[in-house]
């Protein structure tokens, strides 16, 4: 009768100590798919030891994901309210932190868009502008909003074309799918796109794109959960996040004080 309890008992362990000692799961917005690549790089080079698989997809998708048990360790989103949502309805177990805030740009592989303002997408020579899914994607929430904010969002509804998240969105451009797009900084920065010039949207016509993370209830007891955590605070990750135009949240708040400097001093 003991070993039958006994066996029980570790039957319904297993599940646990296998999310606890098997690889590191990540769940990231798409905003960072070349900028996280490169901080696991540098991670698996600190921590060998450590086993990571990282999936990359709309923050919204994933977090619908993760409520319905999808097994990530941990949760990388382009809106702080996602994490937010996961902690309140006890799917994390850390209390959501900024990692970075990210910036929105007019890109294009074929049209000249480093004078471009966001009232010229209603020119004739454009016929189809790409945006991330606002229903479920960060960034094509802030691209609505800076379009409503220039007052085009209605009279441009005929040629927007959605990517289901805002890699999908650079790619649909890249094809050929849109003349033009309104997609993270960060991919812009990537050498394959850098090529062709962007232009840098004015962050006053949208909501701050504030990313933050969370440390889901699965890698609770995940020592590389935590460990990664702590690498994403280390200056190699936050060097790598800058260099691909995310502006870290210490930068903010500095950047923000100036400005307030500068508004007392006129």
């Amino acid at each position: 009768m003991h070993l039958r309890a006994l066996l029980l008992t570790l039957l319904l362990l297993l599940p646990g100590l296998s999310s606890a000692n098997g690889p590191l799961t990540i769940a990231a917005a798409s905003d960072l798919r070349f900028a996280l690549d490169e901080i696991l790089d540098a991670y698996r080079e600190a921590h060998p030891e450590d086993a990571v698989r990282v999936t990359y997809g709309s923050s919204g998708r994933m977090t619908t994901q993760i409520l319905n048990g999808a097994p990530y360790d941990l949760f990388f989103s382009a809106d702080i309210a996602y994490p937010q949502r996961l902690y309140a309805e006890g799917a994390a177990v850390t209390e959501p932190s900024v990692y970075a805030i990210g910036r929105i740009v007019l890109w294009s592989n074929r049209m000249e868009t480093s004078e471009m303002m966001l009232e010229d997408l209603l020119g004739d020579d454009i016929r189809r502008v790409a945006i991330a899914s606002p229903s479920h994607a960060p960034y094509g929430v802030r691209a609505m909003e800076a379009l409503k904010s220039v007052g085009v969002w209605d009279d441009l509804q005929p040629k927007i074309v959605n990517g289901d998240n805002i890699a999908q969105t650079a790619r649909m451009v890249q094809a050929g799918g849109a003349d033009i797009g309104i997609i993270a900084l960060s991919l812009a920065k990537f050498p394959d796109l850098a090529e062709h010039p962007h232009h840098l949207i004015d962050d006053a016509l949208h909501e701050p794109l504030t990313q933050g993370f969370v440390i889901t209830r699965r890698g609770k007891d995940k020592d590389s959960a935590h460990r990664f955590a702590e690498y994403m605070n280390r200056d190699t990750a936050r060097d790598i996040m800058r260099r691909y135009g995310f502006v870290m949240p210490d930068d903010e708040a500095a950047e923000n004080a100036s400005k307030g400097a500068d508004r007392e001093a006129m």
